[in-house]
């Protein structure tokens, strides 16, 4: 399943991410269709460089007619931020099925903060680093999009019954 060899390799290769998005809301046993995996990296050389050799291996390749190794060029990713609006760099899987990955290239809040936040999950044998809702809700604020305005009801309601 590629969802179970995507968080077990980037366990394995010590990518530090958390996982955003439809399916983390669903993890917290909000029910919602989702059709791709939304992932925040930490953005330094270092990491970049993990998540590479992590997305090689899985055979992940752009969606858009890039490099993968373009998501580490600094200058790159901010020409696309800046004079392209690049919200996510997309990946899709070898597998036509499987879905695709996005990874959130100019998040709203600080990795570094939201990583110190996040809910592990350990799935027997490897971790999933989950974005914590209050962090999940921030991320969704303001998006202009119904959905995520839904998204964020939803969560809340965990949060004021106590479940996460």
């Amino acid at each position: 399943m590629f969802y179970v060899d995507l968080f077990r390799a980037l366990d394995r290769d010590e990518v530090r991410y958390l996982l955003i998005g439809g399916l983390a809301i669903n993890i917290y046993g909000v029910e919602r269709a989702t059709m791709d995996i939304d992932l925040m990296l930490a953005l330094d050389a270092a990491n970049l460089q993990r998540f590479l050799r992590t997305a090689e291996s899985l055979g992940l390749q752009p969606t858009l007619p890039v490099k993968l190794a373009d998501l580490a060029d600094q200058s790159r990713l901010r020409d696309w931020i800046d004079n392209k609006h690049m919200l996510a760099f997309a990946l899709r899987p070898p597998v036509p099925s499987a879905p695709t990955v996005d990874i959130l290239v100019q998040p709203k809040i600080s990795f570094e903060e939201a990583h110190a936040r996040r809910i592990e999950k350990d799935l027997g044998g490897f971790k999933l680093a989950l974005a914590s809702l209050d962090d999940l809700i921030a991320l969704k604020t303001d998006t202009g999009r119904s959905h995520d305005e839904s998204d964020i009801a939803a969560l809340r309601r965990l949060r004021e019954l106590g479940v996460a």
